[in-house]
């Protein structure tokens, strides 16, 4: 198979993108294992992040691609593929292992349930991030292949947006374990499957067109966020702070990343 153009540059950006949640896993350098007001400020934080991405850009970004060959039925598509994304959040979070110990059922309200809870919660942000950046590593990719300038920006505008995700998966594993290595180890793993879905995105596109197979998963991906925003970080943020706090981080997560966007979108 011959090597699409700026092959290299492709491959770098989407490198660059994908471990950039080690960033955000450097957290657990400067926040305290036991802080649990900034454990619920850093899950709303990220939650406000994935809210604001899922309906401000992925899923218009889902329906312009989609738009170019289905221009009749394209809403429908995306439609389609942000409840199929719903479905399977739901699924991996009803199959994810939920090992419940003696002292959990003794102590509903005890110390190991939360450590679960919260371990829990890591453990589900990571694999969503995971299936996340799949199709992101997919679209950097081949728009950097294209376009190296445009494929620039758009690595850029995932790379920020990666740094609150690491975030959300180091805090609640830095907060179980005290560990600061596995915390950032999660984290950078998290964003590993972005170069992965690269390689991969080579040989599927010999296959579908790319407007097809990168929108339906874009819109996919923006239900598996917002499930997990509202039924996991959100509900978590709100336990181990106050809703006040819970707020703090949505409103600065939401920001964060529009202030990003908008910078970028002047580079």
């Amino acid at each position: 198979m011959t090597l699409p153009q700026n092959f290299g540059i492709a491959m770098l950006m989407t490198f660059i993108a994908g471990l950039t949640t080690a960033i955000g896993g450097a957290v657990a350098f400067i926040v305290k294992k036991d802080n649990l007001k900034a454990l619920s400020i850093g899950l709303g934080f990220s939650a406000g992040v994935m809210i604001f991405l899922s309906f401000n850009d992925i899923i218009p970004e889902a329906g312009e691609l989609l738009a170019v060959n289905y221009p009749n039925a394209y809403e429908w598509m995306v439609l389609f593929g942000f409840i199929a994304g719903i479905v399977v959040a739901i699924l991996i979070d009803y199959f994810l292992p939920d090992h419940v110990d003696p002292e959990e059922l003794e102590n509903p309200e005890g110390p190991c349930t939360k450590r679960h809870k919260i371990k829990r919660a890591g453990l589900l942000t990571a694999i969503a991030i995971c299936v996340h950046n799949f199709p992101e590593g997919m679209a950097t990719f081949l728009t950097t292949t294209q376009n190296v300038t445009l494929g620039i920006s758009v690595g850029l505008a995932i790379a920020i947006h990666n740094i609150p995700e690491g975030i959300a998966v180091a805090l609640p594993i830095y907060h179980v374990t005290g560990k600061k290595r596995y915390a950032m180890l999660y984290a950078a793993l998290s964003g590993i499957t972005e170069p992965i879905g690269a390689v991969i995105g080579m040989f599927l596109f010999s296959l579908f067109l790319p407007q097809i197979l990168v929108g339906i998963l874009l819109a996919a991906v923006a239900g598996i966020m917002i499930y997990l925003s509202f039924d996991t970080l959100l509900p978590l943020s709100r336990e181990y702070g106050n809703w006040h706090l819970s707020m703090i981080g949505i409103v600065t997560g939401i920001l964060f990343i529009w202030i990003g966007l908008i910078v970028l979108g002047h580079v």
